[in-house]
């Protein structure tokens, strides 16, 4: 079962989804034939789609009629399964003759549901060579597979309009193209006044931008379309499979669904931070860096990740200044650059890291310049990541960090890596700089703002982990947040920890704790709160009355007015959503100094 939900959310060719979806079915079944029926556009036909176990010339080529009068359309008609455990003395259906030239004796018929508005996709069948009564445990399982069964065929669906359309639109964009250059000649050969040409030539590209700025919008609705269908359909299919196992009394075999629908949990929340990254609203948590020593500290996942056949050099520049940036997020994008670095050269080759002090003037320039233009004259502290890949031609660099554009292929790339490590750099006050040329490499550059002062604790760049310690020390943490789902779960994961926990659902009744007597040593609040109050507004009424009260902010999607301009005072720290529980922990264990 576990091959067949990677497959469904892998594999981009249907009859393989159902034939494999076929074999599955049948062996969990213990019966030899099963079999996929699509219900043809005429609405009146079923055509065997997909089947396992049947005689040469059935699949692909053998019809069903739809009538009142067969088990298949009373089931389309119902959409309820419809049993047969025995055709031959079945008095409510005729069978057509190919089930009884293969033996067919007992039928289940389960029906594969389409999309919102749309027809049925057709039936999953079972078919036994013996009378039998198929009971509920087996139509449930059944109906679990042909619910998965509409979920691939959806998604196939739906990349396939999803590239129809992004083909319209590039080819409406040829068309606009070469319409602005004829109407560009005609205009010179015509000896038009300056005036008019320079209106005219404003008007066509004001409507080639906006075609353009519509493609980069279907791109990135497409883009998010697929990955986070791919990713729902394996969270969706875990959680099903969890809740058959259960009710079937198999909760040991439950563990593999977790894994599995945890994996997909963190990938959509990697997305989701990618896109925050590039649109520059991620919560960021900038402190003086150490920038040679987050490097030396990645040293070794650098040679796991570019592997053997990539050699690999680090220079670091002496006297290095500290970049004012966060340094996760820094130790993010300098891994999607050495990952681009590695994928651009299969065969292997050289990759450099470096770092350097630069101070950048404010002068004019162009893209082949060292330097980026559009910064403002300061110190920065540079680093510059260089492969001998295959480089980038003018054309890719013009679109290497728009969202979901790649040139790997489909499958290899999501397309968001250049288009984080560019929003970070911006939101973080720096730039990136990419040089380039076709068949010579790349280098890219990240410039951060140079931090003058001095390297205290708040440069440490070690990540926490490990499973989560008991608190032990009675501290007292009140959480404030909205969403059911995640008080409880932080609340149980706290008193677990051996902490005692005080809840509340918005600002206002937070407040109301705070304005008591009672010991309280961290506030736990969500950015994003109703009832008028918000987490940065609740933390600092509660300094008012609590000047050394930790705070421990944690959001999804951090508005720069709540968090005020996305800095935080003295015992204050930030928490991304979705979070490890362990990382909660970890966070709440150095906030109170355990």
């Amino acid at each position: 079962m576990a091959k067949f939900g990677e497959l469904a959310l892998r594999s981009d060719d249907l009859d393989e989804i159902l034939t494999e979806a076929s074999r599955l079915v049948g062996e969990a079944l213990g019966t030899e034939l099963a079999k996929v029926v699509e219900l043809q556009g005429d609405g009146h036909t079923l055509l065997v789609r997909a089947g396992v176990g049947w005689k040469p010339g059935v699949v692909g080529v053998t019809t069903i009629q739809v009538t009142e009068n067969t088990s298949e359309g009373r089931a389309l008609k119902t959409g309820k399964p419809v049993i047969s455990p025995d055709i031959r003395t079945e008095k409510r259906f005729t069978y057509p003759p190919f089930l009884t030239d293969n033996g067919v004796r007992a039928i289940a018929n389960v029906v594969i549901i389409g999309a919102k508005d749309k027809p049925p996709f057709g039936i999953l069948q079972v078919d036994s060579r013996k009378p039998r009564e198929f009971n509920k445990k087996d139509i449930a399982f059944l109906q679990s597979y042909a619910n998965l069964l509409a979920s691939a065929v959806e998604r196939l669906r739906s990349n396939a309009e999803t590239r129809d359309g992004q083909v319209r639109l590039r080819l409406a964009n040829e068309e606009l193209e070469t319409k602005v250059a004829e109407r560009t000649r005609e205009l010179t050969e015509a000896n038009a006044s300056l005036r008019a040409e320079a209106e005219e030539r404003e008007r066509v590209e004001g409507e080639l931008r906006q075609a353009l700025k519509m493609e980069a919008v279907g791109q990135l609705t497409g883009g998010l379309a697929h990955d986070f269908n791919n990713l729902l359909a394996g969270i969706s299919g875990s959680l099903e499979l969890i809740r058959i196992r259960t009710a079937q009394g198999r909760a040991a075999e439950v563990e593999r669904y977790v894994e599995a629908g945890l994996e997909a949990t963190n990938r959509a929340a990697s997305l989701t931070h990618r896109l925050l990254a590039f649109s520059r609203r991620q919560t960021l948590d900038p402190r003086p860096t150490d920038v040679n020593r987050l490097i030396g500290g990645m040293k070794e996942l650098f040679s796991r990740t570019l592997g053997p056949s990539v050699q690999i050099e680090i220079t670091l520049a002496g006297k290095l200044g500290l970049a004012l940036c966060d340094p996760h997020q820094l130790e993010s994008a300098l891994l999607n650059l050495v990952i681009n670095a590695r994928d651009a050269m299969p065969d292997g080759g050289h990759l450099v890291i470096e770092t350097t002090n630069a101070v950048l003037p404010d002068r004019p320039g162009t893209s082949t310049d060292e330097h980026p233009t559009n910064l403002p004259p300061k110190d920065y502290v540079a680093l510059s990541v260089t492969d001998t890949g295959t480089g980038m031609t003018l054309a890719v660099l013009a679109h290497a960090f728009d969202p979901f554009f790649t040139t790997k292929p489909i499958g290899l790339g999501t397309g968001l890596g250049l288009s984080m490590v560019y929003g970070f750099a911006q939101q973080s006050g720096g730039h990136v700089h990419l040089r380039s040329e076709e068949g010579q490499g790349l280098t890219a550059t990240i410039y951060l703002p140079r931090y003058f002062g001095a390297l205290g604790n708040a440069a440490e760049v070690d990540a926490a982990s490990g499973p989560p310690a008991q608190g032990g020390t009675g501290a007292v943490v009140l959480v404030v947040e909205d969403e059911s789902s995640i008080r409880m779960m932080t609340v149980e994961v706290l008193s677990d920890l051996g902490y005692t926990v005080l809840e509340a659902v918005d600002g206002r009744s937070g407040l109301s704790f705070l304005e008591t007597t009672t010991r309280i040593d961290l506030l736990l609040t969500d950015v994003g709160l109703p009832g008028g109050m918000n987490g940065r507004q609740l933390a600092d009424a509660a300094r008012q009355r609590r000047p050394d009260l930790k705070v421990l902010f944690v959001t999804g999607y951090a508005d720069k007015a709540a968090v005020g301009s996305g800095l935080v005072e003295d015992g204050m720290q930030v928490l991304t959503k979705p979070f490890r529980i362990d990382a909660l922990a970890a966070k709440i264990r150095n906030m109170l100094g355990e």
